[in-house]
């Protein structure tokens, strides 16, 4: 909210200093967006313009169709450094790019604002190469909390550098959000805290792949796919994976979040199997696995989502996968969903004991 704030605070002083209105200030970003960035809009009356997000833009905000939605009024765009449904990280960069061009025509410059509470404590130390910070010259602002990849609950504002480099040496501090420039933001607000330990996201590869070979689910994720970009990219993918084949630059970038989905196959044979029971017969076994709809625009696909945090262990990822695939083959055979509901209320009965409780947690 604060990085939105200070977009609005200096498009109205841009817009008073030109002679022009402040009536109508608008702000864009995809319809995948939390529902912190639809607080701002209301809370300090800024017209919400929501890009639609479908499978064709791996359900994140398109930049190519975000310019359909920017005009003058527009006090900046907010890109999501990895989706909370997904995990997917959205193209800083080419929204960069679409907005120089933008500029270059109309002489309207809007800012982006990048909304990276997931990926900011991530994308540094798994993607050490990867353009999305304030090396991105249009980036303003950066908001990310410790809460996802840290043992780490409070957040406070901060001013950095303006490269890469530096927003990677303030990677010790819980930074919400962070300005590349102190014109943008007071310098007497700053906070100091800790840093992240390291990066692993060979467990949630391992889980996303035990997935796709059941056969019982589909993957919607992406980090256990192989990169296939192109360029510069894809040549240190290729050199980095030539001589360590766990590394995360060898594979699409994104959140070690794994959302999947009944695959289509098992739907057709079994019809009766509904896919929001799995959450709830994996509650009574001891974890919090949410089902819930993809963003407008493919609001009919329901995905299972989890979070493979730096504390969960492999064991811990093989326990979720033989009950995940216990439960599934449960309701193979029993079917129904009066027998479903008999299948919850006889595990409530018995008592679990001596398991670690994960806890995931839905987006909000």
């Amino acid at each position: 909210m604060l990085g939105g704030l200070a977009m609005k605070k200096r498009w109205q002083e841009q817009r008073t200093k030109a002679g022009k209105d402040t009536l109508k200030p608008n702000i864009v970003f995809g319809s995948n967006a939390q529902v912190a960035l639809e607080k701002f809009a209301r809370y300090f009356d800024v017209e919400m313009r929501l890009v639609p997000v479908d499978e064709s833009t791996r359900f994140v905000m398109s930049p190519k169709r975000a310019m359909d939605y920017i005009d003058e009024n527009t006090i900046g765009v907010m890109v999501i450094l990895g989706s909370t449904y997904t995990g997917v990280f959205e193209n800083v960069q080419e929204m960069s790019d679409e907005l120089d061009a933008y500029e270059a025509k109309t002489k309207h410059h809007v800012p982006i604002h990048v909304d990276a509470a997931s990926g900011g404590f991530f994308a540094p130390f798994a993607y050490p190469k990867y353009k999305w910070a304030f090396d991105v010259p249009r980036v303003q602002s950066i908001n990310t909390s410790g809460h996802n990849w840290t043992r780490l609950d409070h957040v406070g504002p901060v001013i950095t550098g303006k490269t890469q480099a530096n927003f990677e040496a303030n990677t010790s501090m819980n930074l919400s959000p962070s300005w590349k420039d102190e014109q943008f933001l007071h310098k007497d607000l700053v906070f100091e805290l800790h840093r992240i330990a390291r990066v692993d996201l060979a467990n949630a590869r391992a889980f996303s792949r035990a997935l796709e070979a059941s056969g019982y689910y589909t993957v919607v994720s992406e980090i256990h796919n192989k990169y296939s970009g192109s360029g510069v990219g894809a040549a240190i993918a290729d050199a980095v994976g030539q001589a360590d084949e766990s590394s995360p630059l060898h594979y699409q970038r994104g959140l070690p979040v794994v959302a999947f989905r009944f695959s289509d196959t098992f739907k057709q044979e079994y019809p009766h199997c509904k896919q929001e029971w799995i959450q709830n017969l994996l509650r009574v076994k001891g974890w919090i696995v949410p089902n819930y709809a993809l963003p407008p625009n493919a609001e009919n696909i329901d995905v299972l989502r989890v979070v493979v945090r730096e504390s969960v262990s492999a064991e811990m990822i093989e326990r979720l996968i033989a009950d995940l695939m216990t439960t599934t083959e449960e309701l193979m055979k029993k079917g129904t969903s009066a027998v479903m509901m008999g299948t919850v209320s006889e595990a409530e009965d018995k008592v679990i004991s001596d398991r670690t409780q994960v806890v995931y947690s839905k987006p909000c």
